[in-house]
């Protein structure tokens, strides 16, 4: 059985959306990333750089959201959330899938903390370039690859929900607005929402 090492609010709902969307058996482990429980060596063997999500399956161990994405999607072929090797819509899957951690958070970080670097220097250019790009990634959708889910869309939908309501760094055009709402509408979302409301600490 999977076994995720999660924190409510954090990076690690992703994957816990995700393992319900691909339908695979888990087992849910909470890391005090409050209280220091990151830094214990025991957890820091799991994942050296003291973060969540981790996923352990049987010998395997893997970090990084995008990584522990497409390894799910390719663990349950049966569930659709990955493009096979060969077809067409794999690379733009790919290239949505490590989108998120290469320029939507470094954007929102920048945006935050009010950082003004110069456009050729940041990978991800700017705050504003990214949400260009993501405006016309959603804009007809349904999806990224059109009317196929996939885990790239967990990626960017959950750092759209968050950059929206958690952090409060977008204000979503409609085109945004819509595939947020695509998104968080779907029943395996709902039930990562209810999971981690019922597993988080009081």
């Amino acid at each position: 059985m999977l076994k995720l090492y999660w924190a409510p609010n954090s990076r690690a709902f992703r994957i816990l959306w995700l393992l319900e969307e691909a339908g695979l058996p888990y087992e849910l482990v909470h890391v005090d990333i409050r209280g220091g429980a990151q830094d214990d060596p025991a957890y820091r063997a799991i994942n050296p750089m003291g973060k969540v999500p981790a996923l352990a399956d049987g010998d395997a161990r893997i970090c990084e959201g995008g990584a522990i994405c497409a390894y799910v999607a390719e663990r349950a072929p049966q569930a659709g959330l990955a493009p096979a090797v060969g077809d067409p819509l794999r690379a733009r899957y790919l290239q949505w899938l490590f989108f998120s951690v290469a320029c939507m958070e470094p954007g929102f970080l920048q945006k935050m903390m009010g950082i003004t670097l110069p456009k050729a220097t940041a990978g991800w250019g700017s705050f504003d370039l990214v949400m260009e790009v993501v405006e016309k990634a959603v804009d007809p959708g349904p999806y990224l690859l059109g009317d196929r889910f996939s885990a790239a869309d967990v990626m960017l939908g959950t750092d759209l929900w968050y950059g929206i309501h958690l952090l409060k760094v977008i204000t979503p055009t409609p085109a945004v607005a819509a595939y947020v709402q695509r998104c968080t509408s779907r029943p395996a979302f709902r039930r990562a929402e209810e999971l981690e409301a019922a597993r988080a600490p009081a």
